[in-house]
């Protein structure tokens, strides 16, 4: 039986060449470098600008990842798409390239039925074997999901089959209500960059899911966490926090991603597939060097 997911699992960045083909040097160069990090998974999901990828070059990406990884971590694939049909395609290929796990967003482009949002997710389950992630991303997009549907979800196939990352605002409420109503059985990825850690830790989580920016910090915070060390959690969360107030949408948190990522030598462009709606100016960049070196010398400590 494959190890349960535990830790801190990447959502990868994806870098792009000029013509916007996914750029695969770059990419294998980012995750020997995420590894080296001591980071226990990778993630493709929204910040990974999924979304602007067509199906084929979805399963282009992953494949790339499986492929560079080569065994070392594991990975969790998004599927979430527009219809049920899409979304079981590619949970399927995902299983079939080698995928540890599928993650899956519900439709965001309109607010589908509470029946047919559980058909969806349940579609999504019964087409794999491998553990399915639910995402609710609606600080991001769409809607947020009802802590009904996790609970009927955990209840007809087991927390390991099904589990959760849940980004409904306020998420340390909700994450609670969950907690109570399935009896302290769901299994929960943190999904605010670490923003939220300090207060969903407590709660009960079993990993996060930041970005591919600051992975040596996270990691810290992490074994911070799990260690009990809490006021050395504080001390490194301080900074994560105000670095994660600057991406409050899709495109800032993939903009502030790209920056790092090419301000460590890792990403040679912060190219983003267009038309985006941030681009960094002059202040926010110097806000976020601020918070970058803040959290570098608080780890030198």
């Amino acid at each position: 039986m494959a190890k349960p997911l535990h830790g801190v699992f990447t959502v990868l960045s994806t870098p792009f060449t000029s013509d916007d083909s996914i750029d695969h040097d770059v990419l294998k160069k980012e995750i020997d470098w995420l590894i080296d990090t001591k980071v226990d998974g990778f993630v493709l999901a929204m910040v990974s600008e999924v979304l602007r990828l067509a199906a084929h070059e979805r399963r282009e990406l992953a494949q790339s990842v499986i492929a560079s990884a080569s065994g070392r971590v594991p990975l969790v694939t998004s599927v979430g798409a527009e219809s049920t049909k899409i979304a079981t395609a590619l949970a399927q290929w995902a299983q079939e390239d080698g995928a540890a796990a599928v993650m899956a967003t519900p439709p965001s482009a309109f607010a589908p039925l509470s029946s047919e949002v559980a058909k969806y997710y349940i579609s999504i389950i019964e087409s794999v074997t491998i553990p399915v992630i639910v995402q609710d991303a609606s600080n991001y997009v769409g809607h947020p999901l009802e802590i009904s549907l996790y609970v009927e979800l955990i209840d007809k196939y087991g927390e390991e089959r099904v589990q959760f990352k849940p980004e409904a605002k306020p998420v340390a409420e909700r994450l609670q209500q969950l907690k109570d109503a399935s009896g302290a059985r769901a299994r929960v990825f943190e999904g605010q960059g670490g923003a939220d850690l300090m207060d969903t830790y407590p709660i009960g989580i079993v990993g996060t899911m930041p970005g591919a920016e600051i992975p040596w910090g996270l990691v810290a915070l992490w074994h911070a966490l799990e260690s009990g060390d809490m006021k050395r959690a504080a001390d490194i969360h301080a900074p994560i926090a105000k670095m994660v107030s600057h991406q409050t949408t899709l495109d800032s948190y993939v903009a502030v991603e790209k920056y790092l990522l090419v301000k460590q030598g890792i990403f040679t462009s912060s190219r983003q597939r267009g038309p985006v709606s941030v681009i960094l100016d002059d202040t926010t960049i110097r806000a976020i060097d601020a918070a970058y070196a803040d959290l570098e010398r608080v780890l030198k400590r």
